[in-house]
């Protein structure tokens, strides 16, 4: 009795090490942690993860499909005149009546005409082009941002999710174990029937755990191999670790920076490109002026003639005056203007916000692994000490067991938590990412 008791007691006592220990073969009834064998497995560190990413997001790829119509605009904009010069031809036969007859003749007559913009449109049209050419291109930079971030917080999650899947399975053989040997102990009249109630429903509640959490694994890889446009069959398996080391930035430097990011400098570009497009529908209520040259022969053979005719014409804006492209020019400014000073108001207070729950979340860990996880493990072995000298019972030690496991869920979740929340704070703030941890 004395033996079965302390094999109990050194199983339980191994929940005290859960996360450092190997994965145990698949239990009955459980998937395991891994995807599917018929399903490919590749393991991607989070470098390898964001390449892949930036090669096939089409988010991405659609953004800078657009860099071809703005780059066209600019080219037409830069154009030395905007409109292009107009040739005519015009061949006339001509029947004359005369005292022989009808004496028929050709003429003939070419002209050349262009129009002139006079209200300064060229300069507005080539301002507003190249503004919003810089716009897309700094906004290609923030797509690019917000792939990378996405992919880097879908990584950590898949990453913290496998940790929870050992976890879970680790514990799951140990309940087993507890339970089975509780079994053995009550055949032998040791333990009571509401002991090996207690065991049986802690085993199945630790598989109804792994079960959830390999729900939640499948589905997350399955998210990170759509993010990275990955074969349906193939889920990615995450390698990396989980840390909560403190970024090497001030409040001060974050909020600074969030004035200067990609977005901030898209808007601030859409800003004087709309401005540039105001002035240009502006300018077009100034009439046009189209100056042309005209040459042609007229006349019968013996005294045909060569004539030679400027011509100047301009429209009357009488009628259409350009307010509906005037309206629109103006509302499209208004617009980026309120969007501008909206996103800038947003940034810094998120920043500060995510900021603040970064602290929260790094003060959090450091007390669950040097406060509350060195306890447990105290508490663990005190308990199993007390259990083999009778004091408590196989209730009591238990309880104290699943505090432990409970602890080191919270502690994975924290580090998750921390790592998405650091990923956020650094996209919001246009923070250069770099490799994004972890």
């Amino acid at each position: 009795m004395r033996t079965k008791s302390l094999a109990l007691a050194g199983a339980l006592l191994c929940l005290s090490n859960i996360g450092q220990a190997q994965v145990p073969a698949q239990q009955p009834g459980v998937l395991a942690p891994e995807a599917a064998p018929t399903q490919a497995q590749q393991r991607l560190s989070l470098t390898e993860a964001l390449a892949l990413a930036e090669a096939a997001s089409p988010t991405l790829r659609l953004k800078m499909a657009e860099l071809s119509a703005a780059e066209g605009q600019r080219a037409d904009a830069g154009a030395w005149l905007y409109n292009n010069p107009q040739l005519s031809v015009d061949q006339t036969r001509r029947s004359v009546p005369s005292t022989t007859g009808s004496e028929r003749r050709s003429e003939w007559g070419a002209g050349l005409s262009q129009t002139f913009e006079v209200g300064g449109q060229p300069s507005y049209r080539r301002e507003a082009t190249s503004a919003a050419l810089a716009a897309l291109r700094l906004e290609i930079a923030e797509v690019r941002r917000r792939v990378r971030a996405d992919v880097a917080e879908r990584h950590t999650r898949v990453l913290a999710l496998q940790q929870r899947a050992d976890t879970e399975t680790q514990a799951l053989k140990l309940f087993d174990d507890t339970a089975a040997a509780v079994q053995r102990r009550r055949q032998a009249g040791e333990d009571t029937r509401l002991d090996a109630n207690v065991a049986r429903v802690e085993a199945e509640r630790a598989r109804n755990q792994l079960a959830q959490i390999q729900e939640q694994l499948l589905e997350a890889r399955a998210e990170l191999a759509r993010q990275l446009q990955l074969p349906p069959e193939s889920l990615p398996k995450a390698t990396g670790e989980l840390s909560a080391q403190r970024p090497g930035y001030s409040l001060n430097a974050l909020l600074a920076s969030a004035d200067n990011q990609p977005r901030a400098g898209a808007l601030a570009a859409r800003e004087t490109s709309a401005a540039a497009r105001l002035k240009l529908e502006r300018a077009s209520t100034y009439p046009d002026v189209t100056v042309g040259l005209n040459v042609g022969r007229e006349g019968p053979g013996a005294a045909r003639e060569r004539l030679t005719t400027l011509t100047l014409s301009v429209p009357l804006p009488l009628f259409k005056r350009n307010s509906t492209g005037i309206g629109a020019a103006q509302t499209e400014l208004t617009q980026v203007q309120i969007e501008r000073q909206t996103a800038q108001r947003d940034a810094r207070a998120s920043v500060s916000s995510l900021w603040t729950r970064l602290a929260s979340l790094e003060d959090r860990i450091r007390r669950l692994q040097e406060s509350v996880l060195p306890a447990l493990a105290d508490n663990q072995q005190l308990s199993v000490k007390s259990q083999q000298a009778g004091q408590i019972g196989l209730l009591e030690l238990i309880v104290v067991s699943r505090q432990s496991l409970d602890a080191r869920r919270d502690l994975i979740d924290a580090l998750a938590d921390y790592q998405s929340t650091r990923i956020a704070l650094e996209l919001a703030a246009g923070w250069p990412q770099e490799g994004t941890q972890p």
